[in-house]
C-alpha cells in the first residue's frame, strides 16, 4: 500500500528529540523507517525487541506500538506512514 505521508530525511544531528524518546504511532497507522545511509537502532517496548535498521532492511512501527530510536553514528533516514499495512 502506497504511503500517505513521508518525513523529511533526518540525519543524526536532525533526528528530532520526540523520536529519540518514546512515542507510538496512532491507532490504525504503519510506521515504515528507511535507513538511506548508516545504521540506526529501533528499540520496541511492547511486546520488548530492538532491530538494527540499514539500507535495505527497512523496519515496520505497528499502530499504537511504543518504540524509540538511535542513531548508530553517520545515518540518514526517513519515514513513511500508511494507513493499512504495508506490504
Amino acid at each position: 500500500m502506497a504511503a500517505y505521508r513521508t518525513t523529511p530525511v533526518f540525519d543524526e544531528t536532525t533526528l528530532p528529540a520526540a523520536l529519540r524518546r518514546e512515542h507510538r504511532t496512532k491507532p490504525g497507522v504503519w510506521g515504515v523507517i528507511e535507513v538511506i545511509e548508516g545504521r540506526m537502532r529501533l528499540v520496541f517496548l511492547d511486546p520488548p525487541g530492538e532491530a538494527i535498521v540499514t539500507p535495505g532492511h527497512d523496519a515496520v512501527v505497528l499502530p499504537d506500538q511504543p518504540h524509540y530510536a538511535e542513531p548508530i553514528g553517520a545515518m540518514r533516514m526517513r519515514i513513511t506512514f500508511h494507513d493499512s499495512a504495508p506490504g
